[in-house]
């Protein structure tokens, strides 16, 4: 019995993921504590601590001590203990997950911070200010923003289902480049808002504006793993999540959208959601199980691939019907739609090129809210022997009935010259 309690502790210890969460002050737990107690229900080891603590580390021994980093410290000057910039690049670049959050007069350590996962924070003191769309309880300044559900990403796996509540933001804009593959524009500004410091005359026209602003970004690297910024420390408050919005234009909500935002937000960015595997490979000749050593040109191949998601923290068959196969050898000669069933296995039945070579089977899916899948299998691809060759070519027929004309000629040729005998000449006698 003893043994199975220890056994069940160390399992429990296994599933865990531990989360580090780095605050100015020990006050933040207090204020942003409906984030944080959601993260400890959903199984997360939550470690609070201040941003120069300096205990602080990452790593210990080569090995990651937590798998998810959270910084709701936008005025920290430097980091306590071993982390700094480049060892929270370095972490990322191993797989973790970081969520930050800024403010209008966050540090430029964490706008340097920011700037290494392709978002640029507006300068110092720039807030966003929106005259349209603004809250009843703004001070006047309006800049405490009521954002339009319409500007988030049209992503149910990273924002949940859409329900129209706006959203409550006060903070500076977040500026991207619109050209970068791996950054995902989470919320948008409204675009009637811009960014200036409030407390000044505007004198220059302001570097973000309109929808070209972000107010959440989000990035996921090439290894999958994800960042995700926010340029509002209070996003995840209390006061924000339970407060009433009410517009200019008289619309009254109970509850703003930031809590099914930020609980939506937060499960993607430390891969509770949108994480797919692949769980086997199987390929083979069409009617048999077993994959052959080569494969021959023109012969029909089989290609299935089983595929899962995780859900609530199990593992379920992942379906869709946009995912494709492609049959490779430097460039695409086959790519195809495969077929899902209840299973989670996608198949595809398809003839090899007529071309030999090394192939490779490739799966490549990426689509936002989602981890990147690629799977790839190499094979053979061989020509015909000399015994599978066809006997005889449609084409080549006139070719046989010229030979065949030519072979009873002679043998007609043969027979008369072999069988006639020119007559005796005659004597003079004669």
């Amino acid at each position: 019995m003893l043994r199975l309690l220890v056994l069940s502790l160390c399992v429990a210890a296994t599933v865990a993921t531990n989360t580090l969460v780095l605050v100015d002050t020990l006050a933040t737990r207090e204020t942003h504590s409906i984030f944080l107690k959601s993260l400890q229900e959903r199984g997360h080891e939550v470690s609070v601590k201040a941003a120069d603590d300096p205990s602080l580390q990452l790593s210990r021994y080569g090995e990651y001590l937590y798998q998810n980093l959270v910084i709701l410290a936008p005025g920290v000057e430097e980091f306590g203990g071993a982390l700094s910039v480049e060892t929270i690049v370095e972490f990322v670049d191993g797989g973790g997950n970081v969520l930050v959050a800024g403010s209008r007069d966050a540090a430029d350590l964490i706008r340097e911070l920011v700037t290494e996962v392709g978002v640029e924070m507006d300068e110092e003191g720039a807030a966003v200010i929106d005259h349209l769309h603004y809250d009843a309880n703004d001070d006047g300044q309006h800049t405490l923003i009521a954002a339009p559900s319409s500007g988030l990403i049209e992503s149910d796996v990273m924002v949940g289902p859409s329900e129209g509540t706006p959203i409550l933001y006060r903070g500076t804009g977040l500026i991207t480049d619109a050209e970068n593959p791996l950054v995902l524009p989470v919320l948008r500004a409204p675009s009637t808002s811009y960014c200036y410091n409030p407390t000044h005359a505007i004198t220059d026209y302001p570097h973000a504006t309109g929808q070209n602003m972000l107010l959440v970004a989000a990035l996921q690297a090439r290894n999958n793993a994800r960042v995700v910024v926010s340029g509002s420390l209070e996003f995840f408050s209390d006061a924000f999540i339970m407060a009433s919005v009410q517009t200019p234009q008289g619309s009254f909500h109970e509850r703003s959208g930031n809590g099914k935002v930020v609980e939506a937000l937060s499960r993607w960015v430390f891969k509770e959601e949108g994480v797919l595997r692949v769980v086997s490979i199987d390929h083979h000749l069409e009617g048999e199980k077993i994959p052959p050593a080569a494969y021959t040109i023109k012969q029909d191949v089989e290609y299935k691939i089983k595929v899962e998601r995780l859900v609530a923290g199990s593992w379920k068959p992942f379906n869709t019907t946009d995912l494709q196969m492609e049959f490779v050898r430097i460039d695409p000669f086959v790519r195809l739609t495969m077929t899902p069933n209840s299973e989670g296995v996608f198949s595809v039945t398809f003839m090899v090129p007529d071309v030999y070579g090394v192939y490779q089977f490739k799966v490549e899916y990426n689509r936002v809210g989602f981890t990147r899948l690629f799977n790839t299998t190499q094979v053979s691809v061989r020509p015909f022997t000399h015994l599978e060759y066809e006997r005889f070519i449609e084409c080549a027929y006139p070719y046989y009935a010229s030979a065949i004309s030519m072979m009873v000629g002679v043998f007609f040729f043969s027979l008369v010259f072999l069988h006639h005998k020119d007559p005796a000449p005659k004597s003079k006698a004669e």
